[in-house]
């Protein structure tokens, strides 16, 4: 494939110039850098016509528009070029307000240009407690030469929001137009429109993006600019329509308000944006399509196999809204001249259809339908989202077809059976993960951003208010509960956008709440853009004073980075994070209102800035050895750490640390157990095996091309972070660069932290299809399975198709919420593949990402594998050079993702040449169990020692094999070997040392690096942490190994009279433990019977739930006397 004269036309500019305007050609761009060109284009049609124009962009951040600041500071050198000034607001309504400013330049005596047109931006609820500034701004209007449109970010099926948006009857309550563009090939031209309807009527214009349409990215071709024409047949009133200082005040606004819709709708009469987009022109049968609607609208009659000839035969007609208040009613008129009926579609409540019953009231007699049908029952929905599917029956019927519609065929989802579910949950290191925990007792609000996750964490936090009432909800509680006090979270951003005035409101009503203002240096819900304006917590300490909170108490991951001076005085103080407990118990106990700064930087933040060198990334890593590792989740618990992940072991799921993830919070290792160990120094570059990898390489010349369908419809899930959205914008590009068709929607969820995300890819022949960028309803052609758990979630499932989706899979599953939380570290993977194959035609499926860390070093190129696996499989139409061209343009690690595709290619092709990355060694009988076990407790003890342990197993396995029964004598092999080589000082060290574990920890570093052991002594556990727990101390290597050789050497001493450390409680009781078990089943084994024998599994099984080291293992323990006791 020649991709030369492409790669010159697209590829010739640096990114920003391709994105925002030096290319006019056909362009894959997203909905958001779209936003981003529209002001671009406004600048280039004023200096055209001789205008001397400026641009003025404000607003606040929020999804759908989340991103929409990074973009525009992205394009900051093409913006400026054009005289666009770009000034991110605290929050929106002064964002509004800045805005009616540049509308009233033009009537400024010392205005140094002709005009300024400006843009608001905001999320539907940053539209709604906007209403009186835009109310405002559009009611003082927009100058002849300036304009305005506000970008309404409208969630319609609440992906990342507290509850959906719908902002069509904001802008009508406000009397602002309002466009509602089809997709994102509509935004530049209804951007202009806007512009344009803007400057002749005096209104703001209603610009309506929605997460489906604005998150997506398509291949589009930039539209040569409209030429607008004023109006012949309507009359200005003769107090104008353009902002007026004269006519800014009292009643005659009401008037200008209208005139305006009136000049709007002759605006849009002269210069129509609505069209007869499909069918007849005046068809007896007429559908009206709103926008985003318009395009499921066409996938269903595509569905339902009416081509645009068929269409005219049945006098079918569509009509695609672009204008959806107010209407413009010629072009209606003209359209349902010879209509018999109507049906409007539109996503949520209706808005055109209302406007078109009042028109053609008393004017005509025929039927309109929408919401409801002739009968008065629900038709179209009113709430969530539109789909082909959804619309399937209601167009089969109302078109009178025979048959039976198309639907999707039933898949097979989850919601019988009890498996985890991918949640988003907090980054690894995330300062949430111990900022939001709270003391005994205790209660907590939530607020808008990250850490409102910690809702569903166990956390006793819950309820949500708007952004910026924080905490003023426990203000109309508090006198009717029998609750004191309440915590309520506050993230920085929150603060400085409206909590502020939460907090003023509470002091002014003396409530009893601890405000915790989480301090991270980021607004990471949106993706880590900077607070708009000067904050720091020296500025927090100092408003907070002035306001009269109680106390304030500022609590840090580095508290040394603070003057001593700055929590100098009274109810002021600084503490160290981990007396973070102590402080709130105390905090609590003030009545009014008190304060707890958390001060610790976001920690995807702090990744993002390392991986930059904006800032020193700490040459540490912590890791834990697994054979000294209990598996007890302790680590877990105190850091609530993604990166700890589980690990299969002979002995049992263990933890590790996920290098790949790990953001080095070190948090990890307060838990409390003696395999922890950080390694400070210099480290090798991670390759991986480079001589295998370049070995398998040389086999990727025999492989066969293979063959294709020429469209597709791709869906790709997997984790947040991962570079799930990067695989589909490599292959949505290829297939650009290929001169195809291309879409790409990627929905992240609420902050993506972790959590589920899923690409729709649609590759068409060509561009310019109007087609909806969701994949619908049993219509994935192929499903790219990153992660097993978010393919099983009910979105995905329901788009597999029995007779012709292929699940190409990766059975390595990351950690979930469930296992960090409650330590479930079964995935059921089995069970998972096995619902994709009831659901799919066909699934294949490999563990890419071991096989990625083994080769290339790095889990990151593990979804390039499966990719490429996907490919060979023939389920992604594209040219692989389009794709290798692709993966170039990408710029990240480009030959280690070009070679992990082929190696993807490879596995798909010859799986027999990786048979050994995915046996399973785990697997033991059980006289292989048994002799692995004595052997353990050999070295671990004596050979008497083992025959002991051997001795019990096998009256074990007498009884069992007297009823002819199995399993109890697995039980007991594994679980008795456990609680007979318990961890005791000398076990503790041989494991260490004995292992290979450290050797290959130190493998990563170059010569000098320094091992760290982090214990809690036996003999000094006196020293307590602030949380009571014994303290634990960081030891250097060059202390602990030689202690960890003496007492590996010390072991022949256990359990004789010079055994002191055998002396200690922790000591005493696991040797109780192992003579109560030993007792437990040498009595199972004298009275199995095949009655009993389930019950004595049960109870020779309960033992596995003592995991741990010292107070750890006691609280355990504690519950398993309780628990065996009960099944007695």
């Amino acid at each position: 494939m020649d991709l030369t004269t492409l790669d010159r036309d697209i590829f010739a500019y640096p990114d920003y110039e391709l994105r925002h305007g030096m290319v006019r050609e056909r362009v894959f761009l997203s909905g958001t850098d779209i936003l981003v060109r529209i002001p671009i284009e406004q600048a280039k049609i004023d200096q055209a016509n001789g205008l001397n124009t400026a641009g003025f962009i404000s607003g606040y951040r929020g999804s759908p528009l989340g991103a929409y600041d990074q973009a525009l500071g992205k394009a900051q050198k093409v913006l400026d070029e054009h005289k666009i000034d770009f000034l991110p607001a605290i929050n929106e309504d002064l964002a509004a307000t800045a805005v009616i400013g540049t509308q009233e330049v033009a009537s400024d005596p010392e205005k140094n240009v002709d005009g300024v047109f400006g843009i608001w931006y905001g999320k539907g609820p940053g539209v709604d407690r906007s209403g009186d500034a835009l109310k405002h701004g559009n009611a003082l209007g927009a100058s002849k030469h300036g304009g305005v449109i506000a970008f309404f970010g409208d969630d319609h099926g609440c992906v990342s929001s507290s509850m959906p948006h719908q902002s069509d009857q904001a802008g009508e309550h406000y009397m602002m137009p309002v466009l509602h563009p089809a997709g994102v090939a509509d935004y530049i031209p209804f951007g202009l429109y806007g512009f344009a309807a803007s400057r002749y009527t005096g209104a703001w214009i209603g610009f309506k993006t929605i997460s489906e349409v604005l998150e997506s990215s398509a291949a589009i071709e930039v539209p040569e600019p409209r030429r607008f024409k004023d109006p012949e047949d309507f009359t200005p009133p003769p107090f104008g329509l353009n902002h007026d200082p004269a006519t800014s005040f009292g009643p005659v606004l009401e008037q200008k308000l209208l005139a305006r819709l009136d000049a709007m709708r002759a605006f849009a009469k002269a210069n129509p944006i609505d069209e007869v987009a499909f069918g007849a022109k005046q068809p007896q049968i007429a559908i009206v399509a709103v926008g985003k609607a318009f395009a499921d609208l066409m996938q269903t009659l595509r569905d339902l196999d009416i081509s645009e000839a068929k269409a005219k035969r049945m006098g079918l007609g569509v009509y695609k809204v672009g204008l959806v208040w107010p209407i413009e009613p010629t072009g209606y008129q003209r359209f349902l001249a010879k209509a018999e009926k109507l049906l409007v579609v539109e996503e949520k409540r209706a808005v055109v259809e209302t406007q078109l019953k009042e028109l053609f009231f008393n004017q005509r007699n025929f039927t309109i339908i929408g919401k409801k049908d002739i009968e008065g029952d629900p038709l179209i929905p009113e709430a969530g989202e539109l789909r082909p599917s959804i619309l399937a029956q209601v167009v089969h019927e109302y078109l009178d077809l025979e048959g039976l519609p198309p639907s999707a065929s039933p898949a097979p989802t989850l919601d019988e059976i009890d498996v985890a579910r991918r949640v988003p949950y907090f980054c690894s290191g995330c300062p949430h993960n111990r900022s939001t925990k709270l003391p005994e007792g205790s209660t907590a609000l939530p607020g808008i951003g990250c850490h409102y996750m910690a809702s569903w964490m166990g956390r006793d936090t819950g309820g949500i208010v708007q952004m910026g009432g924080e905490g003023v909800n426990w203000i109309g509680m508090e006198s009717y509960t029998g609750k004191k006090h309440i915590f309520q979270n506050l993230g920085d951003g929150t603060y400085f956008h409206s909590g502020m005035m939460a907090i003023r409101q509470a002091i002014a009503a003396k409530a009893n709440v601890t405000y915790k203002i989480l301090y991270n240096h980021a607004v990471a819900m949106t993706g880590g853009q900077d607070v708009d304006g000067e904050l720091s917590v020296e500025s927090i300490v100092a408003q907070l004073k002035a306001e009269g909170v109680e106390r304030i108490a500022l609590v840090s991951d580095k508290p040394e980075r603070f003057g001593s001076s700055l929590m100098r005085g009274k109810g002021l103080s600084l503490d160290h994070r981990k007396n973070l407990d102590a402080i709130q118990m105390e905090l609590r106990d003030i009545q009014g209102v008190t304060a707890l700064i958390y001060d610790q930087g976001c920690a995807t933040e702090k990744r993002r800035k390392r991986k930059r060198g904006l800032i020193e990334d700490p040459k540490k890593r912590v890791f834990i050895n697994p054979d000294v590792c209990e598996g007890c989740g302790d680590c877990s618990v105190q850091s609530n750490c993604i990166s700890v992940s589980p690990v299969k072991t002979k002995w049992g799921v263990k933890r590790t640390i996920d290098q790949s993830s790990c953001n080095k919070d070190f948090s990890c290792v307060e838990g409390f157990c003696p395999s922890f160990v950080t390694i400070e120094g210099d480290e090798e570059k991670a390759t991986g095996d480079q001589h295998r990898c370049d070995h398998l390489l040389t086999h990727i010349a025999s492989l066969p091309e293979p063959k294709f369908a020429k469209t597709g419809e791709v869906l790709i899930t997997g984790v947040g972070g991962t570079g799930v959205v990067t695989v589909g914008a490599v292959l949505a590009m290829a297939a650009h660069l290929q001169g195809k068709g291309a879409s790409v929607l990627d929905f992240m969820g609420f902050a993506q932290k972790g959590g589920a995300v899923i690409s729709h890819l649609k590759i068409l022949e060509k561009p310019g299809l109007d087609t909806p960028v969701r994949i619908d309803k049993g219509d994935a052609n192929a499903v790219i399975a990153c992660d097993l758990v978010v393919a099983n979630m009910p979105e995905p499932m329901a788009c597999l198709d029995p007779n012709k989706t292929h699940v190409i899979a990766n059975t390595k599953i990351l950690p979930t919420a469930d296992f960090v939380l409650r330590g479930l570290a079964d995935f059921q993977e089995e069970m998972r593949l096995k619902k994709l194959n009831e659901g799919a035609k066909q699934v294949d499926y490999f563990d890419v990402t071991d096989l990625s860390v083994a080769l290339f070093g790095d889990s990151v190129f593990s979804n390039m594998m499966l990719t490429g696996m996907a490919w060979q499989k023939g389920q992604i139409p594209l040219d692989g050079d389009a794709i290798r061209r692709a993966i170039e343009l990408n710029g990240k690690a480009i030959e280690a993702n070009l070679n992990a595709f082929e190696l993807g290619r490879l596995i798909a092709d010859q799986p027999e040449l990786f048979v050994e990355d995915q046996e399973d060694d785990l697997e033991q009988t059980l006289e292989q169990l048994i002799s692995d076990r004595a052997a353990f407790l050999t070295r671990y003890q004596n050979a008497q020692y083992a025959d002991r342990y051997k001795d019990v197993v096998g009256k074990v396995q007498a009884a069992e094999n007297a009823l002819g029964k199995t399993g109890l004598s697995e039980i007991v092999a594994h679980q008795l070997a456990r609680v007979m080589a318990y961890k005791d000082e000398y076990e503790v060290a041989r494991l260490h040392l004995e292992t290979a574990h450290l050797n290959e920890m130190k493998g990563r570093f170059k010569d000098g690096a320094k091992m760290t052991f982090h214990m809690a002594p036996p003999m000094l556990n006196w020293i307590k942490e602030p949380n009571g727990r014994p303290k634990k101390f960081a030891i250097p290597g060059a202390v602990a190994l030689p202690s960890l050789k003496l007492l590996n050497a010390m072991r022949p001493l256990r359990g004789t009279a010079f055994d002191v450390f055998g002396l200690s409680k922790d000591r005493r009781d696991e040797r109780k433990l192992r003579d109560d078990y030993i007792a437990l089943v040498e009595d199972l084994a004298a009275n199995l019977t095949a009655d009993n024998h389930s019950e004595a599994m049960k109870r020779a099984k309960l033992i596995d739930m003592v995991k741990g080291y010292g107070v750890v293992k006691e609280q355990v323990l504690e519950k398993y006397n309780k628990a065996l006791a009960e099944l007695a």
